[in-house]
């Protein structure tokens, strides 16, 4: 038997999204209207609306929708909104973000994902999405600031060059800490250096590249 996308898609966000104390109602809307089933691998397919991680390759992670659902509303982001997502992944928290803001930038070092990330965007007709391929950690230097910046990887600890990216006002997400007690926590640029910190729920990801803790020695 066929699986009824809607009726899960519809599920998912009556019985998992929204009981997360995700009320935010563009939020609802979005994970309603945006196809998740389009953006994960064929092979998962039946799984997209499940309470699940899904691999990608790499050693990377599709987030849980209850995740990506906290994530979009912590960022508040409104329609003239410029956005940066560093890690595409399947691009669907992409998609969402475009559907929210003015324009997504999505940087991510692996060129499959960004491919196929850039196929899947096309055929949901969103177009306001920019895609790069690179290393963003040490490395890319976008060209402009952003009202928000989205990390979908974990870091062990927020590199500072990030805050850069972010105007005066603007927030940062970002996954932080020692794996597997990881911290969801929302960065706020106050300007001239300043930050606050508010720490949103606890989680566990993979590391993006060049962001995992040093490794200790012990003797």
């Amino acid at each position: 038997m066929a699986m009824n996308f809607e009726q899960a898609r519809t599920n998912m966000v009556e019985n998992q999204v929204r009981p997360w104390e995700v009320l935010d109602m563009r939020v609802l809307d979005v994970l309603s209207s945006v196809q998740r089933e389009d953006f994960v691998d064929p092979a998962h397919r039946n799984l997209a609306f499940a309470d699940l991680e899904l691999p990608l390759g790499h050693g990377e992670v599709m987030m849980k929708p209850v995740v990506e659902g906290r994530v979009l509303q912590a960022l508040e982001l409104q329609p003239e909104h410029r956005v940066l997502e560093i890690g595409t992944g399947a691009g669907f928290l992409t998609a969402c973000m475009a559907r929210l803001s003015a324009h997504v930038t999505s940087v991510d070092i692996h060129p499959d994902f960004t491919s196929r990330a850039a196929e899947r965007l096309a055929r949901a007709g969103i177009t306001n999405v920019t895609l790069e391929t690179a290393e963003a950690v040490l490395a890319w230097q976008p060209g402009g600031v952003f009202d928000a910046v989205v990390i979908t990887g974990a870091t062990a600890e927020l590199p500072s060059r990030f805050i850069h990216w972010v105007k005066p006002g603007g927030r940062i997400f970002a996954i932080l800490g020692q794996s597997p007690a990881q911290s969801a926590v929302l960065v706020t640029h106050e300007g001239e250096g300043l930050q606050r910190s508010e720490s949103l729920f606890e989680t566990d990801l993979p590391y993006l590249a060049h962001a995992a803790p040093s490794r200790q020695f012990v003797l």
